[in-house]
């Protein structure tokens, strides 16, 4: 069993929901890159806003594949998403803990943003304890044999628009009021070992 789909930054809760019970997920780098879309961005909750954190990319023109879009280091786009997940969980109850797992890839500098997603996205699984094996098509125009959920994940998703995900909250750091379907890592930093508990509890039926 497993899905075909998309590779984000920081995936947000419905994409962990998606494949949290998938024995397999596989990515597709040959697709032309999309603008304006999950791959290169996320969403986390600070003080008195939710905010995106995008990351600046070279080109990202359809004519592009995925896998060879090249980050653009020329931006500090780095340090403000570092300060940034700092500021905004610094004082989450694991975020020491989780925190090292995700410099460590930053500081890799990685060239390719898929590869850095790809490397993100393995954390992520580990740290939720999901036992989700990751594939990568090794050539374009494959097709798998598997559900394809590309698309119904989408940054352009009206609020509460979810195909996966229902609002169940958890303790955020911030607002009184619950921000729903954020970066993966609010509800890591937040909860911890109850991350994959959450999860369960926000999919729907």
């Amino acid at each position: 069993m497993g899905v075909y789909t998309e590779l984000f930054y920081l995936p947000n809760l419905e994409y962990f929901i998606a494949i949290m019970d998938q024995d397999e997920v596989v990515l597709d780098g040959f697709e032309p890159y999309q603008k304006q879309t999950y791959r290169n961005r996320c969403r986390i909750l600070l003080a008195n806003k939710v905010e995106s954190l995008s990351v600046p990319v070279i080109g990202g023109n359809k004519k592009k594949n995925y896998r060879d879009i090249e980050i653009d280091y020329s931006q500090k786009w780095k340090n403000v998403h570092l300060r940034g997940i700092q500021s905004a969980y610094g004082k989450a109850p694991f975020f020491e803990y989780f925190f090292p797992y995700f410099e460590q890839v930053f500081g890799k500098n990685p060239r390719f943003l898929f590869d850095m997603n790809y490397e993100l996205l393995t954390v992520c699984l580990k740290l939720l304890q999901l036992n989700v094996k990751v594939s990568v098509l090794e050539k374009g125009g494959q097709t798998p044999e598997y559900m394809d959920i590309r698309g119904l994940i989408s940054a352009k998703s009206a609020m509460g628009q979810y195909r996966f995900y229902r609002e169940k909250p958890y303790f955020q750091l911030f607002g009184a009021d619950f921000a729903p379907n954020l970066s993966i890592i609010d509800l890591l930093f937040c909860e911890g070992t109850s991350a994959h508990a959450v999860l369960r509890a926000s999919q729907k039926k």
